[in-house]
């Protein structure tokens, strides 16, 4: 039997040294934000070396190589321009809560 864990997304990528520190967060079924979305919480968190996080980062690259020949996403580059704008509008807006990214 295998341990399975479900997350939404990753919260913050911290580096220190030679360990990266992954924090996977999930929507909360409870909490709500003042727009009556649900919040991101804290779910776990991934330890590993800077070079295992590297060859991690490659595998996923290639793993999304594959869904975009597949058809199953796009990048923003393929869309159209006007799409590609709303999108981007979007997510300027949006603001990232780790320091490693601001």
């Amino acid at each position: 039997m295998s341990n399975e864990l479900y997350a939404d997304g990753i919260g913050e990528i911290t580096i220190t040294g030679t360990i990266v520190r992954i924090d996977l967060m999930s929507l909360s079924a409870t909490d709500r934000d003042a727009n009556n979305n649900p919040k991101p919480v804290f779910r776990q968190r991934i330890i590993m070396p800077v070079d295992a996080f590297a060859n991690a980062v490659d595998l996923m690259q290639k793993a999304l190589g594959g869904l975009v020949e597949a058809g199953a996403v796009r990048r923003i580059g393929d869309m159209p321009a006007a799409a590609a704008a709303d999108i981007q509008t979007v997510q300027a807006g949006a603001s990232n809560a780790s320091p490693n990214f601001n």
